[in-house]
Order: structure tokens, then C-alpha cells, then sequence
């Protein structure tokens, strides 16, 4: 005698949050470690590198010129931006999203650090990315292009930081940002097995908090040196193009020991 089939078992709503990993299933472990891989090189190097050019601006307005004028003047400086910034930049973003969409923050439930550090995370995740989307658009695309025209560019971000709100998201958006990047070296390097064991997360957890801290201390200063009262009021534009012919006017004190040059266009 035929034996009924069991019933089937009743169909289950799909979890919510980021799904297990399976073996053999799905291609998670591969985008997630692309995504902590972009968040140190190249994002994580350029981070660095900006603040350290953007700390120049304590040497005046025509340092800092330089030194844009300097980064812009790189061979295959616009190819290298999109390679290795803006695309970098959109995939670490796009899927950091994702990630915070797919999950769920329970530090109301379990209030432990590791949860809390999670959340900080996400939140300053989204600060930097809503900062460096306007900063980008506003120092890169539009107003003064300052590849053209470097030496406008203390002069064109000094303008920005006049207006109080813009100063408060700066400074916010470099303690997010600094933030950010310092506990996600913290976990790429116990995701990537580098910082095996308690302890040695635990020490190089004081070593990423002092580089954070570093940076963002850095950052600060930067910003301060636009703002404060040392640079006030900078040219709008330190290095002004000269019509073809004319040289800027020969250094009233040349050096000793010299002899002194010919006098140039302005001076005849």
C-alpha cells in the first residue's frame, strides 16, 4: 500500500540581513574582500596623501599652489584619478551601501563594543561619503578649475570655509572620515589574518587609534590655516597667468654674489 509523501515543510520568509556564506555558493567572500581591499589601497593611500598635501596649506597660500599645481602636473594624472580614486571610490561606496542595507545594527540588544564599533562604522561611513561627494563636485567640477588654475586654490576653498555651516561639515566629516579609515585597517588586518589572536588586535588597535588620531589632528590644522588669521584674505589667485611675451618683474634683492639679469618686459 502506498505510503502518503510527507508534507512539504511551510515555506519560510528569506532571512533579512546579509545572508550566511556557503561553500560553493555565491561570490560574497570575493566582493567583501575587494571592498576591504579598496578601503586601504587605493582609497585609504590617497586619504593619506591628501591630508598630507592639504597640511602644506600651513606654509601659506603659494606652497599650497605648488603643491596642487605639483599633483596636477603628474604624467597621466587624469587617467590615474579615475583608476585609481573615482572608480576605486564609487565600488567601495556602492557596496558599503549595500552591506548597511543588507544588515541591521542590535546594539539595543546586545550593547557590546564590537556591535557600537560596527554601527560607528556605517555612520561614518555615510558621512564621508555624503562629504566627498559635494567636495568633489565643488573643488573639482565646478567654479575655478584648479588643474588650470592652481593658484586659486587656497583662495577657492578659504571662500567655502567662510560660510559656518560648510566649516562645521569640514571638521565633522574629517573626524568621520579619519575615523573610518583607522578601524577599517583595524579590521582588514584581522579579516586578512595579518593580527591573529586578542592580543595582537588589541595592540594594533592602539596603533590604528594613534594614526587615526594623527590624521585627523592634521586635517584640523589644515582646515585651521584657511580660516584663521595668518592667511586672511589670500589673492584669489597667486599664480596669474602672463600674456605671451611678458615675465613677472625681476626680485628687487637678487642673490649676493649674482649678477643681476637683464631687465624683463615690465621693467623697460
Amino acid at each position: 500500500m502506498a505510503t502518503a509523501a510527507p508534507p512539504a515543510p511551510p515555506a519560510t520568509p528569506p532571512l533579512r540581513g546579509v545572508q550566511p556564506l556557503r561553500a560553493g555558493e555565491g561570490h560574497s567572500f570575493f566582493w567583501r574582500r575587494l571592498h576591504s581591499l579598496t578601503g586601504i589601497v587605493p582609497i585609504g593611500a590617497f586619504l593619506v596623501e591628501h591630508i598630507i598635501s592639504n597640511f602644506e596649506a600651513i606654509n601659506g597660500p603659494l606652497a599650497y599652489a605648488q603643491q596642487v599645481k605639483f599633483l596636477n602636473s603628474l604624467p597621466l594624472v587624469r587617467l590615474l584619478e579615475w583608476a585609481f580614486i573615482f572608480i576605486p571610490l564609487a565600488y567601495h561606496a556602492g557596496y558599503g551601501v549595500f552591506i548597511w542595507l543588507r544588515g541591521r545594527s542590535n546594539v539595543n540588544v546586545y550593547p557590546w563594543a564590537g556591535n557600537y564599533m560596527y554601527l560607528t562604522q556605517r555612520l561614518t561611513g555615510l558621512i564621508a561619503l555624503a562629504y566627498i561627494a559635494q567636495h568633489v563636485w565643488r573643488q573639482r567640477f565646478s567654479g575655478v578649475m584648479l588643474p588650470e588654475h592652481p593658484g586659486a586654490a587656497f583662495h577657492k576653498v578659504q571662500v567655502e570655509l567662510q560660510n559656518p555651516w560648510m566649516l562645521a561639515i569640514y571638521v565633522i566629516a574629517m573626524i568621520a572620515t579619519t575615523w573610518h579609515f583607522a578601524y577599517g585597517i583595524w579590521l582588514f588586518a584581522a579579516k586578512w589574518g595579518i593580527t591573529p589572536g586578542d592580543k595582537a588586535r588589541k595592540r594594533f588597535g592602539y596603533v590604528c587609534a594613534a594614526a587615526g588620531a594623527g590624521l585627523c589632528l592634521m586635517g584640523l590644522i589644515s582646515i585651521w590655516a584657511f580660516v584663521g588669521p595668518k592667511y586672511a584674505n589670500a589673492p584669489a589667485d597667486v599664480m596669474p597667468s602672463q600674456p605671451p611675451g611678458v615675465t613677472m618683474p625681476a626680485p628687487d634683492n637678487p642673490v649676493p654674489g649674482s649678477t643681476n639679469p637683464e631687465p624683463s618686459s615690465l621693467q623697460r
